[in-house]
């Protein structure tokens, strides 16, 4: 059978409508397309992030690679699927938390991976970003909408408890990731105002707290030299300013592909992984900035069309705490890379270099298209 029959094939749908080749593998083709757009344009920078190292853009394309494949598995799962293992998946990633915490590989003065015998070592807390969410979401769902204060409590606790685990890895960039997950989820949920207000209220008070008794000294150095970046110019600053320099001399069209100076001459550190949107607003300008925001913004904006026509509560809360955090990947990490929120160490999703972050958002992906193309018709 040639491809277009396949394509142009009538079967029997969820909902009743003539299957193809995207709805038989449970795919969505507008985000799939946008995904690969992004995707590509992605590994075309990180040719000249990583100084023309063709092997790295070639080990991306294996992760990447890697990460598609872990897409489609996880698009082939029926929703049911995903709330019937939340609390079994929530308990293995606590477990995992409190072994890295005993046990962990050390890196880089962090603890934060697992190494299994016959396994290659891995993350526990990436695989929270996934778990948290849903866990949440499976809670809260068994629940009237909105929650009341008791209900709420349970799900920031669902929430809290890996995060704090996280946070003393250490490793504060995925435990804020994680921690918007599942707060998106409670928020999704329908909490009120009133109680919003008195959340951010009891935050702000806490805050000194935390500075004195919770934040470790590298992560208040973070925030000092976001302050004042200049205090330290050849050591705590020097990221950040030579970012900002990088960013502010592309201009409107950029001096090109490959002919960014900041970056190639060493200036720009990590320029292929945290700060690769630096690269690229210097070879590609104010407008190639604006084309990659608008990729994201048609991204979300169609993430967020399946959760709002998702049809049942677990469903919706979980695609839509997957697309902020999705959201929050874009926004700290521009945020950071243009001195407007402390670095973090979160990468650019799809376009900096890195295979378990790709991995996570691919996985993510695939539920949000899970959720999509396993809808089922409802008849009066």
């Amino acid at each position: 059978m040639a491809l277009k029959d396949l394509l142009d094939t009538p079967s029997s749908g969820s909902l009743g409508r003539p299957r193809n080749l995207w709805s038989m593998l449970h795919l969505d083709p507008v985000l799939m397309v946008l995904i690969l757009v992004l995707v590509c344009a992605g590994l075309f920078v990180l040719y000249s992030g990583a100084d023309r190292n063709i092997d790295v853009v070639k080990a991306q394309g294996v992760r990447l690679a890697v990460a598609f494949v872990v897409m489609l598995v996880f698009a082939q799962l029926d929703p049911a699927v995903f709330r019937r293992w939340a609390p079994w998946l929530y308990g293995v990633g606590i477990v995992a938390l409190a072994a890295v915490l005993v046990v962990g590989v050390g890196a880089k003065g962090a603890q934060r991976w697992l190494a299994l015998p016959g396994l290659p070592r891995f993350q526990p807390s990436e695989l929270m970003k996934l778990v948290v969410p849903m866990m949440a979401a499976w809670y809260l769902s068994r629940h009237y909408i909105p929650p009341r204060l008791p209900q709420v409590a349970v799900g920031l606790a669902i929430v809290l408890v890996p995060m704090v685990m996280i946070i003393e890895q250490p490793d504060l960039g995925t435990s804020l990731l994680v921690g918007m997950a599942g707060i998106f989820v409670v928020f999704f949920a329908g909490i009120s105002w009133k109680l919003i207000s008195a959340c951010l209220a009891m935050v702000s008070v806490s805050a000194p707290l935390m500075w004195f008794f919770v934040m470790r000294d590298y992560q208040k150095q973070r925030v000092l030299t976001l302050l004042d970046p200049q205090s330290d110019p050849l050591g705590a600053g020097w990221n950040i300013i030579q970012s900002k320099t990088a960013i502010g001399s592309g201009g409107l069209e950029g001096k090109g592909w490959l002919l960014g100076t900041q970056s190639h001459l060493e200036f720009l550190p990590e320029s292929h992984t945290d700060f690769i949107v630096a690269v690229l607003a210097e070879e590609f300008g104010f407008v190639g900035m604006m084309l990659l925001l608008t990729l994201y913004l048609l991204i979300i904006l169609r993430c967020l069309y399946i959760a709002v026509t998702a049809q049942d509560s677990f469903s919706r809360l979980v695609a839509g705490a997957l697309t902020m955090t999705f959201f929050i990947y874009v926004f700290v990490n521009i945020g950071m890379v243009s001195g407007l929120l402390p670095v973090v160490g979160v990468p650019l999703p799809l376009v900096s270099y890195g295979g378990t972050s790709s991995v996570t958002l691919m996985a993510a992906f695939g539920v949000l298209m899970s959720i999509h193309t396993h809808r089922r018709m409802i008849t009066a």
